[in-house]
């Protein structure tokens, strides 16, 4: 790969992860100060995002294949996403505020499947290039909650302003990257079914239903991880919060690795077993004697993101044909952040109000659900995934 074109895939990487991450992490904490949400307001709102995913890139990516070059559509949908984040946050109503929440969903989340594509479409060796290009979105995520830290901003609006600015800037840099034309215009399939052929092998229906299933906890800590520091009293929670990206970045890159010497279902599981000890450190942790127990739940999201969502998008990728590429990423991208956390999401707003005495949030019985929840999946995937050494013979 030339120096250039990494460079320019980096970039993008990076600003696209920027983006989430500037207004994602923080914004229960804001509609809890600003909207004066409910917990189940809350995990409406996150829910947008994964009504957009299951509705948008799995159709958006198909078309990327056939008709449209992938980095025009993603530029396209930055630039108009942009300005929804500005509008967003003169929005004081909180069913108003769900729908422009929703419609912005309806325009970034096909650019992280696109975002892959454009990626992958220049690659000679995906295995071990990805992760290189794809730590970087770990970085842009890192900054933007440093930023936060640094402007003072956690609590205010100006998290969406950041978002705003740093949307449309990628998508003026977008039209500038390496082209991604269609491919398979001859398909005569309709639009958003060309994937569905991986559910013909038993390995990846196993997978893709284990990561609907862990996307049930998932929606927890992206839902109600920076309100709880911030309750708890954690000072600058959305940049300390980034211990968990510097994590992710340092194990993306033993991935590649770990497929050669340990194979791809015990890297799996690895994975969903983070989840599980990430949830009995937050509803045992404290501030006090055990503040040790909120840092490591935070630092698991290295294990908990990369080993099993990371090494997901390669398994996909890998699975799929030259053809459909884009539609791969978009259903891999509909399981986990769409239909998983659509449940996961309404799932968690409805358990965080069920735990509340005296107005407050018992967070010790609202962590332990997806303590229990992550314990299930990981028994079903060890008993039922059976390919270990495909993935890791092929890269």
């Amino acid at each position: 790969m030339k120096a250039t074109i990494f460079a320019k895939l980096s970039l993008m990487m990076l600003l696209q992860y920027f983006v989430w991450g500037a207004w994602y992490v923080t914004m229960s904490t804001y509609m809890s100060i600003f909207l004066n949400s409910s917990g189940i307001q809350i995990g409406a709102a996150y829910s947008a995002l994964a009504i957009a995913t299951m509705i948008s890139p799995f159709l958006i990516g198909t078309i990327a294949d056939r008709y449209f070059a992938a980095q025009r559509i993603m530029g396209v949908l930055h630039i108009l996403g942009g300005g929804l984040l500005f509008i967003a946050t003169q929005i004081s109503d909180n069913s108003i505020f769900y729908w422009i929440i929703l419609f912005y969903s309806l325009l970034y989340m096909p650019t992280i499947g696109l975002s892959n594509s454009i990626a992958f479409r220049q690659m000679t060796d995906p295995g071990k290039q990805f992760p290189w290009i794809r730590v970087f979105g770990t970085l842009g995520w890192i900054l933007a909650g440093l930023m936060i830290g640094l402007l003072a901003i956690e609590k205010t609006a100006a998290t969406f302003y950041m978002a705003a600015i740093s949307s449309i800037a990628l998508g003026l840099i977008s039209f500038a990257l390496p082209d991604t034309p269609p491919k398979g215009k001859t398909s005569e399939s309709s639009i958003g079914t060309e994937a569905l052929v991986l559910f013909k092998n038993k390995s990846y229906t196993i997978f893709f239903i284990a990561a609907i299933l862990v996307c049930i906890p998932l929606s927890f800590y992206y839902g109600f991880a920076n309100l709880f520091l911030n309750k708890l009293g954690m000072e600058n929670a959305a940049s300390k919060m980034t211990l968990g990206q510097f994590s992710e970045a340092g194990f993306i890159l033993v991935i590649p690795f770990l497929f050669n010497s340990i194979g791809v279902k015990r890297i799996l599981i690895m994975g969903i077993l983070g989840w599980t000890l990430r949830y009995l450190c937050f509803a045992f942790g404290n501030m006090e004697a055990n503040s040790w127990m909120l840092y490591v739940g935070i630092i698991l999201h290295g294990v908990c993101y990369d080993f099993f969502f990371v090494t997901g998008y390669m398994y996909t990728e890998k699975k799929a044909g030259e053809k459909i590429k884009s539609a791969a990423q978009g259903l891999f991208t509909f399981a986990t952040y769409g239909l998983g956390m659509f449940i996961g999401t309404w799932f968690s707003g409805f358990t965080a109000d069920h735990y509340v005495a005296n107005g407050e949030y018992i967070w010790k019985d609202i962590w332990l659900v997806p303590t229990y929840i992550a314990t299930g999946v990981l028994v079903y995937f060890i008993l039922f995934f059976k390919e270990r050494t495909e993935l890791s013979k092929s890269l």
